[in-house]
């Protein structure tokens, strides 16, 4: 088992630095995204009146959505028992950064949860425009009804793959130059599931694209205020009592 030196270098020094540039660079490109006006378009340009003819595809709901869900939910309880359990590269971490990426996950899971009872903001396929009888209302309109359901926005089942971000933070806030390796590789992982399991909602007229983002915005936050609280704590527990 590794000592807890992986958080040494957690909230002054490069590691932390690089996410928190990682964090902003991305919020920027998002508001760019967001107030460019492309979501209505893009969904304009994969339906029209008859609505969204992937919504029922076999592959999208039943695969992509549906077992890509139990896939996700069986994942998790494998990373809670790695906490007392560790195997391959688990052992490379302590139990507390092991008890770190499940929290955050956790914690992530429940914000956007809670985020989407609260959303006035429907799904795509309910637009008039699609055959439904809502109107478009931007998600920045907070507490502004459009007709329909609502509670679609941020993305939820693509928090499926995106919660599982805080799983590269232990290796990624590393000062060791191969750790941030793997985290490098676990992060492309997660985000290439994210982008496919973000894409299955959007052809199937679930969700606009802005709400993927947003989605992995959130659970990226989440994830790193978690990373740092539990660096902040490895490091309490590192420093001698006076």
């Amino acid at each position: 088992m590794t000592s807890p030196h992986h958080y040494a270098r957690i909230g002054d020094l490069s590691p932390s630095r690089r996410l928190g540039q990682i964090t902003w660079v991305t919020l920027m490109c998002l508001l760019a995204w967001d107030f460019s006006g492309l979501d209505v378009g893009f969904m304009h340009a994969i339906a029209d009146s008859r609505g969204f003819l992937l919504r029922n595809n076999w592959w999208l709901e039943t695969i992509l959505h549906t077992r890509a869900k139990q896939f996700a939910i069986v994942v998790y309880l494998a990373l809670v028992i790695m906490v007392w359990w560790p195997q391959a590269v688990f052992r490379q971490l302590t139990r507390l950064q092991r008890t770190e990426i499940v929290v955050g996950i956790t914690l992530s899971l429940i914000t956007i949860s809670t985020l989407k009872s609260f959303s006035l903001s429907s799904c795509p396929w309910e637009l008039q425009s699609f055959g439904g009888q809502a109107v478009y209302v931007s998600h920045w309109l907070w507490g502004s009804p459009d007709g329909g359901s609502g509670r679609c926005f941020p993305g939820g089942h693509v928090s499926s793959a995106l919660a599982f971000l805080g799983l590269a933070l232990p290796w990624l806030g590393s000062d060791s130059a191969p750790r941030r390796k793997t985290g490098q590789r676990i992060l492309l992982v997660v985000l290439l599931m994210g982008a496919l399991l973000g894409m299955t909602q959007t052809l199937r007229g679930a969700h606009y694209p802005s709400h993927t983002l947003w989605t992995g915005f959130i659970c990226w936050t989440v994830v790193l205020a978690n990373h740092f609280v539990f660096g902040r704590l490895a490091h309490r527990r590192q420093t001698p009592a006076a």
